[in-house]
């Protein structure tokens, strides 16, 4: 009977020291840490592969996941600087950079991340108005990762980022803000259909003044065309006039000249004499009408010398 009760003793030893054995053997996955403790004091950090350790007096403590975490941050109440109650919730992006201050420099470092994050947040929007918390989220992550970040070496940890998700706020302010908001659009609305009606006017002045410009330009052209036109043709008729008294001047200094001068001006003369018998005319005439003789005297056709060219000249 003791013989019986010894062996299954010894069987029980044997399992045991074999599972030991086998408990000592470690593979370790690809980006994890393992803390191994010897005889209760921090002894190695395993890395990824295989690692055999000393049985009885080795042991794994803590397992440490390298990759990145995504931590859930609850939703908290924060106050505004404008007494304004709202909450605000969001995600902590983080990784383990050194598995024994992961483990031996804080009981909990997600745990811990999550209310220095709370109590961050919770100081930032303490210092805003409402309407700032919507608009400067960047400034708050920034600031929790900052606060975050003084704690890297201590916790072991590296914050990537942090991300506000959403704030609420109470139903009446949220009615308020869609007030504000649809007063906002409305206003903007009626600037700028103010403006829109002032530019049409502006334009249509624009095309007024331009149109009374060009008018303007048009018709100075024409009459500096219609000056020009008249010049050119009191200097035609002048150009003429030199031209005819220059030939009739010449026809004079020609045998028979004064004769045929004195035929041309008889029969003009009697050509408007006809014209004085029509009954619409009323005039003033001379005494005698008659007497040819007498008037062609009087244009001293006679009394006019025709001087050469040549003798002009010297």
């Amino acid at each position: 009977m003791i013989e019986l009760i010894s062996q299954g003793v010894l069987g029980l030893l044997s399992i045991y020291i074999l599972f030991k054995f086998i408990q000592s053997i470690q593979l370790v996955p690809t980006q994890r840490a393992y803390i191994v403790e010897r005889l209760g004091n921090y002894h190695k950090t395993l890395g990824p592969g295989f690692h055999a350790l000393v049985p009885f007096f080795d042991k794994v403590k803590y397992k440490q996941d390298l990759r990145e975490e995504t931590i859930e941050v609850e939703p908290q109440e924060c106050f505004t600087k404008d007494n304004v109650k709202v909450e605000v919730d969001g995600v902590i992006y983080l990784a383990v950079i050194d598995p024994v201050n992961a483990s031996y420099g804080i009981t909990d470092y997600r745990f811990a991340a999550v209310q220095l994050a709370q109590t961050t947040t919770r100081s930032i929007i303490g210092t805003m108005d409402l309407d700032d918390t919507f608009e400067d989220r960047a400034i708050i992550n920034k600031e929790v990762v900052n606060v975050l970040s003084e704690m890297e070496k201590a916790w072991g940890i590296r914050v990537l980022r942090y991300e506000i998700k959403n704030i609420y706020t109470p139903k009446t302010i949220q009615n308020a803000m869609e007030r504000q908001m649809t007063a906002e659009r409305e206003r903007r609305a009626t600037i700028a259909k103010s403006e829109g009606i002032m530019q049409s006017t502006i334009n249509d002045a624009e095309g007024e003044k331009e149109e009374i410009i060009n008018k303007s330009e048009g018709e100075m052209q024409r009459q500096i065309n219609e000056a020009e036109g008249v010049a050119q043709e009191i200097e035609s008729i002048a150009e003429a006039t030199a031209i005819s008294i220059e030939e009739i001047a010449d026809a004079l200094s020609q045998n028979k000249g004064k004769e045929a001068m004195q035929m041309r001006l008889a029969e003009q003369y009697i050509s408007q004499l006809s014209k004085l018998a029509s009954d619409k005319n009323d005039v003033i005439i001379p005494k005698d009408v008659t007497n040819y003789d007498a008037i062609i005297s009087g244009l001293s056709l006679d009394k006019i010398s025709i001087v050469p060219e040549d003798e002009n000249q010297k």
